[in-house]
């Protein structure tokens, strides 16, 4: 996720570069056109296309945004939710003789969330879930299809383990349960999402009336414009391809770029509260890169 203050119009540019050229050329050979071989501009109600495009983008970046926060609202619930297990964890059972599962229970919940953040991705989380667990832990998770699930059902056996141990009884059992619960229904949103894109007519037909717009345009500007006819139509068509891109670039809030979520941020936030909890060393928060990103 960019956090700077200000605008990155070089990075914005370059995204948007290969339609753009291609806009601002065909404005110039309509503008040519126009004036090497004289014809008459049709009567096009530009003002009525542009409305309705402009009403369309703004539908789907509404859309786009709407699934972005909700990501962000999902993961501040997982954020909220593993604070409140290790609190749960901490509190009821006794030290010194549940000093040891803590500590794994703690661990086997960093090792979840990261699990889960690249699953979203689309990335393998072996590294992840290796780096946090013991071997044979970390085999039985990532043999499993759903690996983030496989863990957090291990975090339910040892609470069970320590209601069996005589360390927590079976009303503390149960609120730790319904904490678990809630982290299942955090992952089950983010994997909706994640799996469930916007309908392809929200994709194809913005995109088509959007570049139809930028096609038909010079030849409504031209007769008013003259010359000037590339540079205003281009800068109204970066307008509209702009939001365009913005709809694409929100629609995925886990896809692993600039723009999505900082899910590495979050986890980290996830692995220092965890760790301090239980007494073992944690790393430092992550902070946005030298180009203003947060991963």
């Amino acid at each position: 996720m960019i956090v700077t203050a200000h605008p990155r119009v070089g990075t914005f540019l370059k995204q948007i570069a290969a339609p753009l050229g291609l806009l601002f050329v065909w404005d110039v050979l309509v503008t040519v056109t126009y004036f090497t071989v004289p014809f008459t501009a049709p009567d096009l109600p530009l003002t009525l296309f542009g409305t309705a495009v402009a009403l369309v983008l703004g539908f789907r970046s509404n859309s786009a945004y709407n699934r972005w926060w909700e990501g962000r609202g999902l993961w501040g619930l997982m954020i909220n939710a593993s604070r409140n297990l290790l609190r749960g964890v901490i509190n009821f059972m006794p030290d010194p003789e549940a000093a040891e599962m803590k500590r794994r229970i703690a661990k086997t919940q960093v090792a979840y969330v990261n699990a889960l953040r690249c699953q979203l991705r689309r990335l393998k989380p072996d590294d992840e879930v290796r780096a946090r667990l013991p071997e044979a832990d970390a085999d039985a998770a990532l043999a499993k299809t759903n690996v983030a699930n496989a863990l957090l059902n291990e975090i339910g056996r040892e609470i069970d383990e320590a209601r069996r141990m005589g360390w927590i009884d079976t009303i503390q059992q149960n609120r730790l349960e319904s904490v678990l619960i809630d982290i299942a229904n955090s992952q089950g949103g983010m994997e909706r999402l994640k799996n469930t894109p916007l309908p392809n007519q929200y994709r194809f037909f913005p995109t088509f009336f959007t570049h139809l717009f930028c096609v038909l345009l010079p030849f409504g500007l031209v007769e008013t414009l003259g010359y000037a006819t590339p540079l205003g139509s281009t800068v109204a068509g970066v307008m509209f391809l702009a939001v365009l891109k913005i709809g694409d670039d929100l629609v995925d809030p886990f896809a692993n770029t600039i723009h999505d979520l900082p899910l590495n941020s979050m986890c980290r936030t996830i692995e220092i509260d965890a760790l301090q909890s239980v007494g073992l060393e944690a790393p430092k928060p992550i902070t946005p890169d030298k180009e203003g990103v947060l991963w």
